[in-house]
């Protein structure tokens, strides 16, 4: 078990990122003796000579694209090496622990916390049963992530900017969310806990793929500004450390408002843009998902992120069991009135409420939830209006066929019975990363 590749540490998807997950795993089961091959299959196609040398294959599921990919790889290494153990550890690895036991893997990490990993690898090189394979309380003194083994940064996405593309380094400040919004797969696994990453243990990541070429860095948090103190911190000391680094990181509409003063603090530290989960503009979905914020709030958000001298880019699930056919056409018509065509991604007029095992919606849900799809992760759901699934699905395909934001728009418009007319909008170039996928 402590030969070259005798583990297999393999990430599957981390938003086009170089894996953060698989970094973590990479340091914890170092530091252990072991000597562990990396792969990320959103890049590199499996090799199979690289199953049949592991005894344990580690495969990371921190969100659903990433566990739809992993149950691939988990099958691919029992057709080739019979007698390796596989496990899964992440976020989304914990929500579907029994499915996957009983059809996919021999282990589950409950969490995103590494111990347990080395405490099964260790368990496997002595030949005894593991002991619980649980998360662990949080642990501040986290590793420096270990990122040699994995592929170069010019392989995942980069920021889009002023006419040219720059490396991206994938960090983060801080672990959990002390927000409880229902439809997150965080909570579940977290409960309204978060812990902060270490200063110092932040920018020695930070340093390292600087080293390797990165010039921007996105914030990993599920929110930068649950400990604002310490986010500011950080961005202070990156600044001062590396000027000319620019970083995004996704913050809470809540919270913009919450912490508006900061923001010009942010900004002038590097800061370029605010991913945020706007989600609807429909007060009853947002009030149904616990988001915190209201529809009234988010041109207020986008004010005050723009005024500081950054950009809000807001992600969107428009399709969920409280969205009205008219609400559609109105997230189109919000992001003319505000110049957003540019800082929305299309695909984000496309997506579906995903319902995960342990996610509070499916407490009190109404008539419209069905039954557990176990392989595909997530619990069913019809809308009351067929209308509504109809365009889900019709957008779903327009957005996977390439479909802009003229062409979406012009779905939603027809069906609610409203007239297309193009919209005139120039165009405006605004900071991005070249990866629109979220989930």
């Amino acid at each position: 078990m402590r030969g070259p590749g005798q583990i297999l540490v393999v990430s599957c998807y981390e938003l086009g990122r170089q894996p953060l997950a698989a970094a973590q795993a990479m340091a914890a089961l170092e530091e252990a003796g072991f000597h562990p091959a990396a792969l990320d299959v959103s890049v590199d196609k499996l090799p199979d000579a690289a199953l049949k040398a592991a005894k344990l294959v580690a495969i990371s599921a921190p969100m659903h694209t990433a566990l739809q990919l992993g149950v691939r790889v988990s099958a691919r290494t029992r057709e080739v090496n019979a007698s390796a153990k596989t496990a899964f550890f992440g976020l989304y690895a914990a929500l579907n622990q029994a499915h996957l036991l009983e059809k996919h893997c021999d282990a589950v990490i409950a969490g995103e916390d590494a111990r347990p990993l080395v405490e099964l690898a260790r368990s496997i090189d002595e030949g005894r049963e593991a002991g619980p394979l649980q998360a662990m309380p949080a642990k501040r003194e986290l590793l420096k992530p270990s990122r040699g083994a994995l592929p170069l940064l010019d392989r995942y996405a980069k920021l889009s900017y002023r006419g040219e593309e720059r490396l991206v380094a994938s960090v983060e400040a801080s672990r959990g969310c002390k927000h409880l919004c229902k439809h997150c797969p965080i909570v579940p696994v977290y409960g309204g806990k978060f812990v902060a990453v270490p200063l110092e243990a932040v920018l020695a990541d930070v340093e390292q793929q600087v080293q390797a070429g990165a010039q921007h860095v996105s914030f990993a948090d599920p929110d930068f500004l649950n400990g604002p103190t310490h986010a500011l911190r950080i961005a202070r000391e990156l600044h001062t450390r590396w000027p000319a680094l620019t970083f995004d990181a996704t913050i809470k509409i809540e919270h913009l408002l919450q912490q508006r003063a900061l923001l010009p603090d942010l900004v002038s530290s590097g800061l370029l843009f605010v991913v945020s989960a706007v989600e609807s503009l429909n007060d009853d979905v947002l009030r149904a998902l616990d988001k915190g914020h209201s529809a009234a709030d988010v041109p207020v958000a986008l004010r005050l992120v723009r005024e500081a001298g950054a950009e809000l880019r807001p992600t969107l699930l428009p399709y969920t069991p409280w969205t009205k056919l008219e609400d559609l056409p109105l997230l189109f018509d919000f992001a003319l009135e505000h110049d957003l065509t540019e800082a929305i991604d299309p695909v984000q007029y496309s997506l579906r409420l995903l319902l995960p095992p342990g996610s509070l919606l499916l407490q009190g849900a109404g008539p419209w939830l069905g039954e557990l799809n176990a392989d595909a992760f997530s619990y069913r759901w019809v809308h009351e209006d067929p209308r509504v699934d109809e365009l889900c699905h019709a957008s779903a395909e327009a957005a996977a066929g390439g479909a802009g934001f003229e062409g979406l728009r012009k779905l939603a418009l027809g069906a609610a019975g409203r007239d297309y007319q193009p919209s005139r909008k120039k165009r405006r170039e605004v900071p991005r990363l070249t990866e629109p996928w979220f989930c």
